[in-house]
């Protein structure tokens, strides 16, 4: 505990890093604030009392990921889900049109026509769910009666998509700015801050609950055991590794002797971390809150269908992680790559021919381990829908927000120890000399 706070420390002692982590609490503070502006034209109290009766289903899901945004109606109400929705529609894209696969391959130039078309989509996407949400809001009541909308009609609609699409590009901007100037990947750090700033409300909630015995006190203590339990997995799966012993022969390069040295490849049993939970999540919620709020029988028919708890919801949703879950890291780690670069430097896998044969001996083993990863992936992100379903849990923290949660504070965790370890301060995590000098070799 003391090493940590000692390292903690180390943060403000580098000049970068210190502007860094202040630049990216600057701007999730920024973040929680827009959160509490409304958008003009809605009744609050009865908004909040519809939601009050939606705690478990899709909207409320939705409401997680909008960070409590969705239920006041803010201008950050359609969150970060439009960006990345239109990422993983460009990314598809990319694979089938040839015109963005040779941009993809253009390297920084690429990258930034990609972008500008991703923020170009965000709007188009932003503008279409605003709009649905706009005219399902006009029909809507609360269980007392209430209109949520006084004053129906396109001056609503219009104010309403102009809102909450400047505040989805807002949120872009801020992601970006994050990611390019503050520590760790700003949309997930977005995502990040509006699931944790909901875990006090839900203590609270719990704790109302137990003292007015709708909930056992023995059944929420099994249930904090389960979610400890699952932590602990979700931590094991995210640092596990499958490690693949290469071996570099000696090369002499004038009067120097380089390579004869044992290392590995660290093959992450889950090498996508929390984007396949995301992207599904993105995927599976943009045309389910449209269906929830277009007030038509076969649309109605579609959002209960697709609930939480649903079987073709559920199914859906891990057929979605487990694809994702292999679509990225297909296109984050490219063996063929890494063949030719070991090859390149002398290096070889014992027992396997270098070059070709290496390449699918390293594609053959990632496809082995990622299978496991993305189904306990997919098993970990249904796991609240039915904790809500069969024991009453007054809140929506597990499965797929403590994946986020844990997975993004790993990850931001780690980029702050590589800046500490650039610097020779003690790092965070234990071990983590050895691993970063595995990495560096390898």
């Amino acid at each position: 505990m003391i090493e940590s706070l000692l390292s903690f420390q180390n943060v403000f002692k580098i000049p970068e890093l210190k502007r860094r982590v202040l630049m990216t609490v600057l701007l999730l503070v920024a973040y929680r604030l827009g959160a509490h502006v409304p958008t003009p034209g809605i009744d609050g109290h009865a908004l909040s009392q519809f939601f009050d009766q939606v705690q478990g289903t899709l909207l409320g899901m939705v409401d997680l990921f909008s960070g409590g945004n969705l239920r006041r109606l803010s201008i950050f109400a359609l969150g970060i889900m439009p960006y990345i929705s239109a990422s993983i529609i460009l990314q598809l894209l990319t694979v089938v049109i040839p015109t963005l696969e040779r941009l993809a391959k253009e390297g920084e130039a690429g990258r930034k026509k990609i972008t500008q078309y991703t923020r170009y989509g965000t709007i188009v996407l932003s503008g279409v769910q605003s709009l649905g949400i706009a005219y399902g809001l006009e029909s809507m009541r609360s269980p007392e009666g209430l209109v949520i909308v006084p004053t129906p009609g396109w001056g609503f609609r219009l104010l309403t998509m102009v809102t909450l699409t400047a505040g989805t590009a807002l949120i872009m901007w801020m992601g970006e700015q994050i990611s390019e100037k503050g520590i760790g990947n700003g949309i997930s750090l977005i995502i990040f801050a509006g699931i944790v700033v909901r875990l006090p409300s839900a203590i609270t909630a719990s704790y109302t609950l137990i003292t007015t015995g709708e909930l056992k006190l023995f059944v929420f203590g099994a249930i904090i055991m389960v979610m400890v339990g699952v932590t602990a997995a979700v931590v094991l799966m995210q640092e596990g590794q499958r490690k693949i012993p290469v071996q570099y022969a000696k090369r002499v390069v004038g009067r120097r002797v380089y390579g004869g040295q044992s290392t590995h490849i660290p093959l992450r049993i889950n090498t996508a971390g929390v984007i396949p939970v995301i992207f599904a999540s993105s995927l599976i919620l943009f045309p389910a809150t449209l269906t929830r709020f277009v007030p038509h029988p076969w649309m109605q028919w579609m959002a209960d269908a697709m609930s939480p708890g649903r079987a073709f919801y559920t199914m859906m949703y891990m057929g979605l992680i487990v694809f994702f879950a292999y679509f990225y890291t297909a296109i984050v780690f490219n063996p063929v790559d890494l063949a030719d670069n070991m090859k390149k430097y002398g290096g070889f896998i014992p027992g396997v021919r270098p070059g070709t044969k290496t390449a699918q001996y390293i594609d053959r083993t990632l496809t082995r381990i990622t299978l496991p990863g993305a189904l306990f992936l997919a098993l970990i992100s249904v796991l609240p829908d039915y904790l809500i379903r069969w024991f009453n849990v007054p809140f929506y923290f597990g499965g797929t927000s403590l994946l986020i949660v844990v997975g993004v504070a790993l990850d931001t965790v780690r980029q702050m120890e590589s800046h500490l370890l650039m610097r020779n301060y003690e790092g965070f995590l234990k071990k983590s000399k050895s691993r970063s000098g595995a990495f560096a070799r390898s």
